[in-house]
């Protein structure tokens, strides 16, 4: 009994790595740092890219005129690739009635739904023409409204790389990876995401963050891995009910 239920956890266990902001300007310093230490522990993390970045704060950050060479050439090492936004730039006010109630500005939430279109739509045709292939999508600043939803299906877009829970799940035809935290955690049970801006860190970010990579080096997993990992069952249900009603109370203060 206790080999299964140990077996089980094991299972249902993991971590993946997920890089925001990652466009032509960005700390390539540290990103450099970061492809070195993912193949030294031969880690496939989800890259956050921003297709038609506009936001003025990462515009300051040096410049990669190879830019979509090198993000042809993460796809080809297994890494997956995900649309993260279109422009980056926050023009709506949440007023927290996001959908995580995250709170906050947003590129999406707000927006009326063919614009939402449009924005997704401009965006996989700039990743179309650097022939990049794109699943999954995840919102600037975590916000999205009914809406956005509506609209990534309609783009052909069902996984978003987002949510509350322990697990992932699947939601009106889209598949949820809970991202909970965006600091460095590793739990017992459950598949998390955690989440990673390079172009806020210092070196030390980094080092605590390879120490974290060597502690951890078993229990990461791939995107493709945590995708098939998708269940509604009455256990992951509970448990996703229960991170996301204790988030969303959280946040709403």
């Amino acid at each position: 009994m206790f080999s299964k239920i140990k077996n089980y956890i094991s299972k249902n266990t993991g971590i993946l790595i997920r890089l925001d902001d990652i466009a032509e300007n960005m700390n390539w310093d540290l990103m450099h740092k970061s492809e070195v230490l993912f193949d030294k522990y031969n880690i496939k993390p989800v890259l956050g890219v921003i297709p038609n970045n506009k936001d003025e704060e990462l515009l300051s950050q040096p410049k990669k005129n190879n830019f979509w060479d090198l993000v042809r050439r993460w796809q080809e090492k297994g890494w997956n690739i995900s649309m993260h936004g279109h422009t980056h730039v926050y023009d709506s006010d949440t007023k927290k009635n996001d959908y995580f109630k995250y709170g906050g500005r947003s590129e999406f939430c707000g927006h009326p739904l063919e614009v939402q279109i449009d924005r997704i739509e401009k965006g996989l045709k700039k990743f179309s023409e650097e022939k990049i292939k794109i699943k999954s999508f995840f919102a600037p600043n975590h916000t999205y409204d009914s809406n956005t939803f509506i609209a990534l299906k309609k783009s052909g877009i069902h996984q978003v790389i987002d949510g509350y829970g322990l697990m992932p799940y699947k939601e009106n035809e889209i598949s949820f990876i809970p991202q909970l935290f965006y600091k460095l955690y590793s739990f017992p049970f459950g598949i998390h995401v955690t989440q990673i801006h390079l172009n806020y860190w210092k070196q030390k970010d980094f080092e605590s963050f390879e120490n974290f990579i060597k502690k951890n080096r078993n229990n990461f997993i791939t995107y493709e891995e945590v995708i098939k990992k998708v269940n509604n069952n009455f256990i992951f249900k509970i448990l996703n009910f229960l991170i996301r009603g204790v988030l969303r109370i959280k946040r709403l203060f």
